[in-house]
């Protein structure tokens, strides 16, 4: 890789050896992509939950930040995504105190760097949304394909310690999503059927990155016959990351980089269209089917809650009362945890017997732990990324749209 002078210093240990660590971590994963150089980042975003992170983790971001301040500060804003404790729900979730002491020692770790603890995967509705063209080094799957494709930023998924370690350098090695010439779509889908709820916009995600199933595809979906608000596009992403591992889509007409079909494809020739109708959603919900059963838990996240999906739950609840042998989570981010509980939608949550959760996602949050402590078995969520990692922790998971999910809670079984 070409290096600056100053990214030589880098390596040469100039800059503090945190620095140091963070180039040649930086340099192995250019020249694995083959990246010519690097390219200077706006923000970077840590995936580091402690579940993944485990003892030896977090042992590792404690050494970074006994280095002295000058060596350990990041360079860029750096945001950190959901982490596996909320203090002030865990024991209600059937979490264990030592969890909460990791999920301690890491945070105090990620200051001591000068890390911003928003523990969202939700940033770009609430922190600082990205701009089109702005180099960015992001962790998350649905974080890095919303900013790519939605907002026309620039980036790869980028692994914990990438990520960090852009933070550290204030720079990314310039590869895939980098380039202009990965952008261009390559391959078509035509959506026939009208898309409503929050789940069915789920559904489109899982179909198609089932379809496109690599991380070096782009799908281009055409026949939306609305433009999608932010959160259908953030769940309708979110699952196309998670079914297909999908960084980047374009929807003609809604994208930026998509005023039309053929602008998708950067002038390519357009390939034929896979259709998506009714049927193919009806055969995706189907795969999640569990009528009759026993509802344990219904969880509302992966993606976060934004304060809209937030208040229309908490009218969705008002006047009844979730079923006592179910339990109903919300996750969200810290920030809009803080404006439902000043506008009392959280009290209207909690008052019919849900727990609503700040800066954590469910999966990322001892999933398996929570079930045996707690017996849960048969989940039910609206979001198709959640049933699609959720069955690894031992979960029975259904799909369903926002409005049935909280049928299902209140009555105790899928209705």
């Amino acid at each position: 890789m070409q290096l600056t002078d100053e990214e030589r210093g880098m390596l040469a240990g100039e800059h503090g050896r945190a620095r140091q660590w963070a180039l040649r971590h930086q340099i192995e994963v250019g020249e694995f992509f083959d990246a010519p150089d690097f390219v200077p980042v706006g923000q970077a975003h840590v995936m580091a939950d402690t579940e993944s992170l485990g003892e030896e983790g977090v042992r590792w971001l404690e050494s970074l930040a006994a280095l002295p301040p000058g060596e350990r500060r990041v360079r860029v804003p750096t945001i950190t995504d959901p982490r596996g404790v909320d203090f002030d729900t865990y024991k209600r979730l059937g979490q264990t105190d030592a969890m909460a002491q990791i999920e301690a020692r890491a945070i105090s770790a990620f200051e001591s760097l000068g890390v911003l603890m928003t523990n969202t995967c939700i940033n770009y509705q609430t922190i600082l949304p990205p701009v089109r063209g702005e180099h960015l080094a992001m962790g998350d799957t649905g974080v890095v394909i919303y900013s790519n494709s939605v907002m026309g930023a620039c980036s790869n998924f980028e692994g914990g310690p990438s990520a960090l370690a852009a933070g550290l350098t204030g720079r990314t090695p310039r590869y895939g999503y980098h380039l202009d010439r990965h952008r261009a779509g390559t391959k078509h889908f035509h959506v026939t059927q009208e898309v409503r709820d929050l789940a069915d916009w789920g559904a489109l995600g899982g179909i198609v990155g089932r379809a496109t199933n690599s991380y070096w595809e782009v799908p281009v979906i055409a026949g939306i016959d609305r433009s999608p608000n932010s959160d259908e596009l953030k769940h309708f992403g979110a699952a196309l990351a998670s079914f297909g591992s999908v960084a980047l889509f374009h929807m003609p007409g809604v994208t930026p980089e998509a005023p039309t079909l053929d602008a998708a494809f950067q002038g390519r020739p357009v390939p034929a269209a896979q259709i998506i109708g009714a049927a193919e959603l009806q055969e995706f919900y189907a795969i999640y089917a569990a009528k009759g059963d026993k509802v344990d838990v219904v969880v509302f996240g992966a993606p976060q809650l934004s304060l809209l999906e937030v208040e229309r739950l908490a009218g969705l609840l008002d006047g009844r009362q979730v079923h006592s042998a179910t339990t109903l989570i919300v996750t969200t981010s810290p920030e809009i945890k803080f404006a439902a509980d000043r506008m009392g939608l959280t009290r209207r949550i909690e008052d019919a017997g849900g727990i609503v959760a700040a800066g954590i996602c469910f999966y990322q949050s001892y999933a398996r732990e929570m079930a045996e402590a707690n017996g849960w078995q048969r989940l039910v969520t609206n979001s198709a990324k959640l049933v699609n990692i959720i069955g690894g922790y031992g979960y029975k998971p259904t799909l369903a749209g926002t409005e049935h999910c909280v049928d299902c809670a209140v009555s105790g079984r899928i209705v």
